[in-house]
């Protein structure tokens, strides 16, 4: 007989193999043969690398079908691995494609297999739902064969959650069935998880009579019988018949032996419940050698009968906290990948917000710029028609001061580069003193608003010409000075400059910024420097402001290599003061004066369209450009550009201002190339020069000005592209 069974197992491993499946053939199919094969053989290594395999082939040959189905039979056997959490991502991919699909018998079962894990991950809720929809998918379909299985899995679902007056009728209604090979696998379950629910209810004769039945419907599922042998030990436990609950107990553990030894060759099955049944049955064992042998043992064979049990104790213990060690890992994994997401959530928050600020500063640069660029504009014209020397004074402050304004807008469109230490610090030769005073000239105004004299005192000592930043280093002194004079009524502010120290041509200037304004309160000088702080809501619905600018000039001070710091009293005044480096310079700075090249082509008969659509930008541009001799038209839309230099040949230069009605400027140059790819176009804009100028020239464009434009710099780049 022995001979009988291995002749037979060799036959059918023989014919097997010669089945059409396995004829060497790339398909999806044949390597799902081949899992299918491997798994009779407990070979699970094979398994998952032959269900890589038909995912690969599925994919490469683009076939939806066959990459779900080969999706569905890894998830499977995850699940026989105990897998769970793998079986899911797995088995959801497949759902993900099946429901791009007509409905089927494949994907009904998946939604099946993934309610079985929720199950087995105590995830009820999940597990109900996907039970449910395999069970919406089967009725359509007509399999009705399959929804005694779902009822019964809907069942236990029920049972677990406490909701028993739903489980019973499912159970009941698969007990009833009439005996077959395929019902009684169900019926055993149910019958097993109706003695479950006897016991829970303190019914142990009935629970052990639905208990026998259990097992006496499915014989050859060790798995089962393991559970109802268990089960059955509970109860006859429990109604003190501690005899026939040993023997079941044992049973059960023998039976589990059994199921771990089958299991051998499955990747990952040796868990913590096979180590612990094996101590336990140990344990029984070492008790009955014990009692039989209890009136022929002496003292030194219950010592080490005592010893034995204290090691195996020991050994439990030690198990025992290996899996409480598990347990806990497992949540801290689960709460570190709760945290990573709250952070990822975070982060996105924190671009978005960024991006929005981005977005926010660039259109009201460009609101800023249009405007500002009319002033700066005008001042220029007025200064060129030879003002009286009292408006002279006027001119100039608002020229200084359009030209800050221009800056500072600069520096707020780049907060992050000074955040960041970017920001390039320039070393340009000027005359140290002309730039104070021209910075208390702009003041005057402001300082009679209150009622303020603004003093200047300079040390004799520093040198006239020194090398620095001018930009930054007025930005931080107007931003002091402005802050002073805001909050002083009937009082004076004033400024120092005072020669700490010269070494070489290297040398410290300490500048002090004093009044005796209202004073700020002890406790808010720590946070005055920071961003939005103003001391109190009061002051700021008294005198306004953003409370930014404390922020920006410590941060400049710190990027001149200095420290701000300030005493204050309140009532009594605030006194600022820094100390920063500077480099001497033996050349006097270079005076602007206009550019005898640039003048001459600037003064022949040339011909420029101006298209913008700014009214005010028309009237100032044409008027800077007339004022040089040279010839304009304005038009105010792309279009109208486009069509009139294909008619008209005679314009030797096009500036375009890049924001237009219609058709942008952009847009209006690539059409231009199209048909003259010589004239010079030079871009008009209001955005960020260091950001556009690329893009702009991408587009055609042979130059680029940003508005507000220096005048000096307009009539270069236009004689520059008319040579």
């Amino acid at each position: 007989m022995k001979y009988f069974f291995i002749l037979f197992f060799f036959f059918s491993i023989t014919s097997f193999s010669q089945k059409k499946p396995f004829k060497r053939i790339d398909s999806t199919n044949y390597y799902i043969e081949l899992v299918k094969f491997n798994k009779k053989t407990n070979n699970y290594k094979n398994c998952l690398q032959y269900s890589q395999k038909a995912i690969d082939y599925a994919i490469k040959t683009n076939n939806q079908k066959a990459i779900a189905d080969s999706y569905s039979n890894l998830g499977t056997i995850y699940l026989e691995l105990k897998k769970y959490n793998d079986a899911i991502s797995v088995l959801v991919k497949s759902i993900a494609i099946y429901s791009t699909l007509p409905a089927s018998s494949q994907q009904a079962f998946t939604h099946y297999s993934i309610g079985i894990c929720y199950m087995k991950s105590n995830n009820f809720t999940m597990a109900e739902k996907n039970l449910n929809q395999a069970g919406i998918i089967y009725q359509k379909l007509k399999i009705n064969s399959a929804l005694e299985m779902l009822n019964l899995q809907k069942g236990i679902v029920y049972k677990e959650e406490g909701r028993i007056d739903l489980a019973m009728p499912l159970f009941e209604n698969i007990i009833s069935k009439q005996d077959t090979i395929d019902v009684n696998k169900t019926k055993s379950e149910a019958l097993y998880q109706v003695g479950k629910i006897e016991i829970d209810h303190k019914r142990y004769n009935l629970a052990i009579n639905y208990l026998f039945r259990a097992m006496a419907s499915d014989k050859n599922n060790l798995n089962q019988k393991a559970n109802i042998a268990l089960a059955l030990s509970d109860a006859y436990e429990k109604t003190m018949n501690f005899e026939k609950s040993h023997a079941y107990l044992k049973q059960y553990i023998k039976l589990k032996d059994s199921l771990t030894l089958l299991n051998n060759k499955k990747i990952g099955t040796e868990d913590f419940a096979s180590f612990k049944n094996s101590d336990r049955l140990k344990t029984i064992e070492q008790l009955d050698k014990e009692n039989k042998s209890q009136q022929k043992a002496n003292s030194f064979a219950k010592l080490i009968s005592i010893l034995a049990i204290a090691l195996i104790s020991i050994l439990s213990l030690l198990s025992l906290s290996l899996y409480k060690n598990n347990i806990i890992r497992t949540e801290s994994n689960n709460l570190l990948k709760e945290k990573n997401n709250e952070l990822q959530i975070a982060k996105e928050k924190a671009e978005n917000a960024s991006k929005a600020r981005s977005e926010f500063l660039s259109t009201v640069s460009h609101e800023l710029r249009t405007p500002l660029n009319a002033i700066n504009g005008i001042t220029h014209l007025l200064l060129e028609e030879n003002p009286k020397q009292s408006q002279l004074n006027y001119l100039n402050s608002l020229q200084f001061s359009g030209n800050y304004l221009l800056t500072f807008i600069n520096d707020i469109l780049e907060i992050n580069r000074i955040e960041s230490e970017n920001i390039p610090i320039e070393s340009i030769n000027c005359n140290f003193k002309t730039q104070l005073a021209n910075i208390q000239n702009s003041f005057k105004e402001i300082a009679q608003e209150n009622n303020n004299s603004f003093i200047l005192n300079i040390d004799e000592s520093i040198p006239e010409n020194l090398i620095f930043d001018p930009t930054k280093l007025s930005q931080i002194i107007i931003n002091l000075v402005n802050n002073s004079l805001k909050f002083t009524k009937d009082g004076y502010v004033k400024l120092t400059a005072k020669l700490v120290d010269i070494e070489d041509n290297n040398i410290n200037v300490l500048f002090q910024i004093a009044d005796n304004g209202i004073g700020i309160p002890e406790d808010k000088q720590g946070e005055i420097f920071d961003s939005f702080s103003q001391g109190s809501i009061e002051i700021n619905r008294k005198y306004g402001g953003t409370g930014l600018g404390l922020a920006i000039v410590k941060r400049l001070v710190e990027l001149l290599g200095g420290d701000i710091q300030l005493n204050s009293k309140v009532g009594l005044g605030t006194t600022f003061f820094f100390t920063l480096p500077f480099e001497v310079s033996n050349i006097a700075p270079t005076i602007a004066i206009e550019d005898i090249k640039t003048n001459q082509i600037l003064a022949q008969d040339k011909n420029i369209l101006i298209v913008e659509d700014n009214k005010i930008n028309q009237m100032i541009t044409k008027r800077m450009l007339e004022n040089r001799g040279l010839n304009c038209k304005i038009l105010d839309n792309g279009e109208d550009c486009v069509t009139l230099l294909k008619r008209e040949h005679n314009f030797d230069l096009v500036l375009m201002d890049v924001h237009l009605p219609g058709i942008n400027g952009t847009i209006a140059t690539e059409q231009i190339r199209e048909f003259n790819k010589t004239i010079p176009i030079i871009a008009l804009t209001a955005i960020s020069l260091n950001e556009n100028r690329d893009l702009l020239l991408s587009y055609g464009m042979t130059d680029v000005l940003t508005k507000p434009f220096e005048p000096e710099k307009f009539y270069k780049i236009i004689a520059d592209n008319l040579l």
